[in-house]
């Protein structure tokens, strides 16, 4: 990125710097300087995360067969048998990852020892499976003479149809990225490399390259990681001059849609994506390709891109998005209905899709700064995401209805409870590597400013121009709205200090007219510095607190907590009759569906 691609961003968003490395022009402050307190609501969450839901997901892929196809491609045969999906390779990618991230926040001792020497056993199956120009897809290599039923005869020939050739390289690169990052070792990423090169040489615009598109995306989000990663990685100089051609990967694999022989809204195909203004078709590959646009908008300065996304989320917000943050109505697809489709008993709301809303809203702050793609943020995070996962990390909902009368079988394997993994596992091992990444939701700056944009008991440590400033979050939200932050040392001084006042308690259920309150109350919110009332007008969502800071400062927030009605716009012909709940602010997330005189209850599961 040269120094005019920079400027003409800046000319174009209307911002002061962007960081180099991302394009974006806010910096998130990174999970591995926020610790969570583990008596707190996410410490609990994070602590089950490291002692159950990773261990049991390694267990899984021993148990079903993981691991087993990476061995099996040391040896083809077509006598071989494949275990059930083509993706299945990403359940030891995307727990490996997961794993990686609590090794980042593990001290040294016995534990972090023998975590590191696991993942390193595995990562000795996984690199013997790599053919020798870099190719690694176990459905095809341990069985050429008969692939995976999903794959077709030769490389790349069914991935816009159902192959996940380059789904599965996205989660290895996102994996081997995190895995580089906790241990400086590049074991797992000069695999991943290997096989992005791979995908470089074979899949381009030129004549003597296949020109096809994801079937399901993620590959666009991990090729700009792996771009971002190298240039902000001295050690990892020699990648240097082959890194462009990972960016340029990731724009070719957006551009093409709509330009290659299958159109299909299924797979977010049918249109190039300049031309796409509503979200439609599968709802994970629609969001992890909603994401890795404002990836590579950001890095590129494609301000079509950012058009494209703005316009794409504002459909999303305003036509079909649940109470609880979730996206995805139809179990058909696992997709996006049309505009105003919203059932309750029959939403599909898949975990995943949950988790790629809030990759998505991250992004979408981070190229504006607003608050309202935080107040999306929490309400997939709080309800659509955690729902997905029991409180001790054992049990997994793959869909999560609004509504469950215990008969409709909603979930992926027809049962109507949280199972302790499913055939198809692509939740339980994605919420292995969503939730160790919490903390770094919380913070972000931006020159002199210093985002609060979570409400999270926690200590951190962040740079404001590049001077660092210790915090502590003392809060019981979600279960009460007062928050106190502590300034501990600093060095910087002078900054402003921007705390989110969350859309909920400034009467706004969504940043749109798709919801709103009923019942005519107004909720307050305050805030003091040292005991002193702070007061002052709200930009762009956000409390701004502006003064010389020092040690020992006090900034202490209040929120007005009560229940709440909720009623949906009147386009939304399945919730007309209806009253939504909401039972401490938005996040206790208990929702009551009333119709007449019958009452159906739906219970997210953040307070199970």
């Amino acid at each position: 990125m040269n120094r005019r691609i920079f400027a003409l961003m800046f000319a174009c968003i209307g911002i002061q710097t962007i960081n180099a490395q991302t394009g974006y022009p806010v910096d998130p402050v990174p999970f591995t300087a926020v610790k969570g307190k583990p008596e707190s609501f996410w410490g609990q969450r994070l602590q089950a995360a490291r002692e159950v839901t990773i261990p049991l997901a390694f267990s899984k892929c021993e148990s079903e067969g993981r691991y087993k196809n990476f061995v099996q491609c040391q040896h083809p045969s077509d006598n071989y048998a494949h275990t059930k999906f083509p993706f299945d390779d990403t359940d030891v990618y995307k727990t490996i990852e997961g794993a990686s991230y609590i090794l980042m926040t593990m001290d040294k001792g016995k534990e972090k020892q023998q975590l590191t020497e696991y993942i390193d056993s595995v990562l000795v199956l996984v690199g013997k499976a790599q053919e020798e120009d870099g190719y690694l897809f176990t459905p095809r290599t341990m069985s050429p003479g008969h692939p995976h039923s999903w794959v077709g005869k030769t490389r790349w020939e069914g991935e816009e149809i159902n192959s996940h050739e380059l789904y599965n390289l996205g989660h290895m690169v996102d994996a081997a990225c995190a895995h580089y990052q906790a241990t400086g070792s590049r074991q797992f990423l000069d695999i991943a490399v290997r096989y992005a090169d791979c995908v470089v040489k074979e899949i381009g615009p030129d004549a003597t390259q296949v020109q096809v598109v994801p079937g399901h995306q993620i590959a666009e989000m991990a090729l700009s990681r792996l771009y971002a990663l190298i240039h902000a990685t001295p050690a990892l100089k020699d990648l240097l001059p082959k890194s462009d051609s990972y960016l340029k990967e990731a724009q070719f694999l957006l551009d093409q849609r709509g330009k290659t022989k299958i159109k299909n809204a299924y797979t977010q195909s049918h249109l190039p994506i300049i031309e796409q203004d509503e979200a439609v078709g599968h709802a994970v590959r629609a969001g992890y390709m909603y994401a890795g646009i404002a990836d590579v908008a950001a890095l590129t300065s494609n301000q079509e891109y950012v058009k494209a996304i703005d316009a794409i989320w504002d459909n999303i917000v305003t036509k079909k998005y649940y109470l609880t943050g979730g996206v995805g109505s139809r179990h058909n697809g696992e997709a996006f209905g049309d505009n105003y489709e919203l059932p309750n008993l029959t939403a599909y709301n898949e975990t995943c899709a949950a988790i790629a809303q809030v990759y998505l809203n991250h992004r979408m702050f981070l190229l504006h700064g607003e608050s309202k793609y935080y107040d999306c943020l929490e309400r997939s995070l709080y309800n659509g995401v955690i729902s997905g996962m029991s409180m001790d990390g054992g049990r997994f909902f793959y869909p999560n209805p609004l509504e469950s009368d215990g008969v409709y079988a909603f979930n992926s394997d027809a049962t109507t409870t949280r199972q302790p993994w499913f055939g198809c596992a692509c939740c339980p091992s994605n919420l292995c590597r969503f939730i160790p990444s919490v903390p770094g939701y919380v913070y972000a700056v931006r020159d002199n400013q210093l985002y609060v944009n979570l409400f999270m008991a926690n200590t951190a440590t962040v740079k404001v121009q590049g001077k660092e400033v210790t915090l502590e979050q003392i809060t019981d939200y979600p279960w009460d709205g007062d928050v106190t932050i502590n300034i501990g040392k600093t060095k910087a001084k002078s900054f402003t200090l921007m705390v989110r006042i969350p859309g909920w308690v400034r009467g706004e259920v969504l940043p749109s007219d798709l919801y709103r309150y009923a019942d005519g109350r107004q909720l307050t919110y305050s805030a003091s510095v040292n005991g002193q009332e702070v007061k002052g007008e709200l930009t762009d969502g956000y409390m701004r607190i502006e003064r010389n800071w020092k040690k020992g400062d006090v900034v202490s927030v209040h929120f007005d907590m009560e229940p709440r009605t909720v009623i949906a716009s009147e386009k939304v012909q399945d919730d007309k009759g209806f009253v939504g709940i909401e039972l401490v602010c938005v996040i206790k997330a208990d929702f009551i569906a009333q119709k007449r005189r019958t009452t159906r209850m739906s219970i997210s599961t953040s307070c199970s």
